[in-house]
């Protein structure tokens, strides 16, 4: 089996983008639960710290109450719950109340699909394919919980760029030496543009999280790639919220996640690096 993946890489992408799907639905669990089990924690702090007696906190984790339809209740079977089949196959309604479901669930479904087969058609059968598909899953979550809440979680974020240092260990896709200049500069950068920001208009242009994704990309790519991130990132972040301002309405003063642009600049790192790297460093 092995040497099949290794040989045919059109069989391992094809196996990728099945495994992909099921990470898929997971993701879609992560990026629901995972702001509002922060939520609960931050409450439950806050209640300790105000001596408040007898406050009782219902298990509430990535496992813990099964899966079911906010609006009826309607516990999600398995045969409910198969990436992107189930939702085309109940036509995007819930099977207990017939309330419509969010295309977005099939959405992140396929696009964590196509990722992985895409990393599997690059890399080819091995440990770097595998941690490229962590990076990449990673990163799809952290885009729509910033959608969502405008929060990537250090639970997300501090994993990446320690992972990104340890399998830099051994040169996976950089040296540790420039691992760890990225992962410095990759903070400071926008630590930097923050508080030059803040002191120039008084207001926070960003959240400490994005300074950490971009460290974890940092940490992951190599300070060599941070310039081609960040201008990526930049570029795409003001075209949409341009296109906001003026085609949505969307408010001037209404804030706009910058870690969905920060990923799609990882994403990139990822798979056109050298050739990013080349452009301006001639590496």
């Amino acid at each position: 089996m092995i040497e099949i993946l290794n040989d045919q890489p059109l069989v391992f992408a094809a196996i990728a983008v099945f495994f992909g799907l099921m990470i898929g639905s997971f993701l879609n669990v992560v990026i629901h639960r995972l702001p509002r089990m922060m939520e609960r924690e931050w409450r439950q702090q806050c209640a300790e710290l105000n001596n408040e007696e007898n406050v009782t906190v219902e298990t509430y984790n990535l496992m813990v109450p099964r899966s079911a339809c906010p609006s009826c209740g309607h516990a999600i079977s398995a045969m409910e719950n198969i990436p992107v089949v189930s939702y085309l196959f109940l036509r995007g309604k819930c099977a207990g109340c017939q309330t419509r479901i969010s295309p977005r669930y099939p959405l992140v479904e396929l696009l964590t699909g196509l990722l992985a087969g895409a990393v599997a058609w690059k890399f080819g059968f091995g440990l770097q394919a595998f941690v490229a598909f962590l990076f990449v899953a990673c990163l799809v979550a952290l885009t729509f919980i910033d959608f969502d809440s405008q929060l990537l979680p250090d639970d997300l974020t501090l994993p990446l760029l320690w992972i990104g240092l340890a399998f830099n260990l051994s040169n996976g896709f950089t040296d540790l030496k420039s691992a760890v200049i990225g992962a410095i500069a990759g903070y400071l950068a926008l630590w930097s543009v923050y508080w030059l920001f803040k002191l120039v208009t008084g207001k926070e242009g960003m959240g400490y999280g994005d300074f950490k994704l971009l460290a974890a990309i940092g940490a992951w790519f190599g300070w060599q790639l941070l310039p081609a991130v960040i201008l990526l990132s930049s570029l795409v972040g003001s075209i949409v919220g341009i296109g906001l301002i003026l085609l949505a309405k969307h408010g001037r003063s209404v804030p706009i996640p910058f870690g969905p642009y920060l990923a799609l600049g990882g994403i990139a790192a990822l798979f056109w690096g050298p050739q990013l790297a080349q452009l301006y460093l001639g590496a």
